[in-house]
């Protein structure tokens, strides 16, 4: 049994609906009316919102005052402060005269602003302020006014979603959500279609002097089967296209299928994911830029590291290929027999530091002064030991003894 307070309130508005989630709605409005605070109401388009802020004005303290409605999605960014907060003369170009915004001459009253999740995040810290002072500021002025209002707004957005998504304040949020009143879509009123359909349906008979639209079975069953996307308003639409083109005012299913637009593709049944998992296209092609860039970096740094060691072995190559050749020890050098008679090349100290830097390349042959090939056994023992003793450095006593040494009948004899 719905109370009298609820039906008086829906025969005053021209609310038609006995669906419990309509009836819960109403009475929330009822018992907040009286509450000076900010109040939002959510719901789809075309749901019905608009009138739930008239019954909370006409139920409050406020009811003697003005009611201003603002659709805040149907102002320009450009011009949405100077339309709620007044300017001065001369502000901007095309400001002739000065003049009152909405919250001024709402004063005393009540103001609802539709669509309120549209508005500019800079617009947004205005209605903050006033929400908690009560305090604004025209547009080019620097005198602060104050309003006594009271807010009531309304959104079809999913506001949850706009505050992560930085499109509406946080704060805001909070401040405006202290009373929250959320409209059922029609879907969900299955048992009030057919009423809103009669309801509809007699009001354009009356307008355009025919006869009223009546169902039949199948009819019905269409109209209940449908999802109804834009709600209440697409309802009364229909009806309307029907009430003007049907010559035969007993419309069946198949007529009436004609009238409704099909949304199935887009209502498909999906898989339902955390928002930790929705990415927007954009998000996937950052993560793809990422991730090539990491992988060019990776390879980079391992072409880098080859290049590294390419390089350190060709290093080590060449220093072992051009180190300066052990100096044959003493004794090996000594048991060399026989000696084979050698041309001795003199080259000056700079020439030979120059031969020593450039061992194991071929060296193009140029004229030096070649000295005279020694003619005798005892020179060429002598010039023997010069070359071994340039690689080697032995002491002075052991040089000297074996120099001392001279043949004598194919036989070493040290000198007397």
């Amino acid at each position: 049994m719905i109370p009298a307070e609820i039906q008086q309130t829906k025969q005053r508005f021209g609310i038609i609906g006995n669906a419990p989630g309509l009836i819960r709605a109403i009475t929330r409005a009822l018992q907040i009316a009286p509450i000076d605070l900010a109040v939002l109401i959510t719901g789809e388009s075309g749901a019905g919102k608009e009138f739930f802020p008239q019954i909370i004005h006409a139920n409050s303290s406020r009811k003697h005052g003005k009611y201003i409605a603002v659709n805040c999605g149907a102002i320009p960014e450009g011009t949405i402060d100077s339309e709620l907060f007044g300017h001065e003369k001369g502000a901007f170009t095309g400001a002739l005269s000065a003049r009152k915004g909405y919250f001024e001459e709402a004063d005393g009253g009540t103001i609802f602003l539709d669509e309120v999740g549209e508005l500019p995040l800079t617009t947004q810290a205005r209605l903050l302020r006033v929400l908690e002072s009560g305090e604004f500021l025209k547009v080019g002025s620097s005198t602060v006014l104050k309003t006594n209002v009271r807010i009531v707004a309304a959104t079809n957005l999913d506001m949850v979603k706009a505050v992560s998504e930085g499109k509406f304040r946080e704060d805001l949020y909070y401040r405006l959500s202290t009373i929250h009143i959320e409209i059922p879509p029609l879907r969900e009123r299955s048992e009030d279609i057919l009423l809103l359909f009669r309801k509809f349906s007699t009001d354009f008979a009356e307008r355009y002097r025919m006869p009223v639209i009546q169902l039949t079975e199948d009819a019905r069953t269409v109209l209940l089967n449908y999802r109804w996307p834009g709600n209440v308003r697409q309802l009364k639409n229909i009806t309307e296209q029907i009430s003007i083109f049907e010559t035969n005012r007993d419309v069946d299913g198949a007529t009436l299928q004609n009238y409704l637009p099909q949304y199935n593709i887009e209502k498909l049944p999906a898989r339902a994911t955390s928002n930790e998992q929705e990415h927007s296209f954009f998000e996937k092609e950052r993560k793809m830029l990422y991730k090539t860039l990491f992988e060019m970096q990776k390879e980079l740094a391992d072409l880098h590291a080859k290049v590294e060691e390419l390089t350190r072995e060709k290093i080590q190559g060449q220093t072992s290929y051009t180190q300066t050749p052990q100096p044959v020890p003493v004794a090996q050098s000594m048991a060399l027999t026989p000696i084979v008679p050698s041309v001795p090349v003199h080259v000056p100290s700079a020439k030979r530091t120059a031969i020593e830097d450039t061992v194991g390349e071929i060296i193009p042959n140029e004229p030096e002064y070649i000295e005279e090939q020694p003619t005798t056994l005892e020179d060429t023992e002598k010039e023997t030991i010069k070359k071994i003793t340039l690689n080697i450095t032995l002491p002075a006593e052991v040089i000297t003894s074996f120099a001392g040494f001279q043949p004598e009948n194919g036989k070493r004899q040290p000198k007397n």
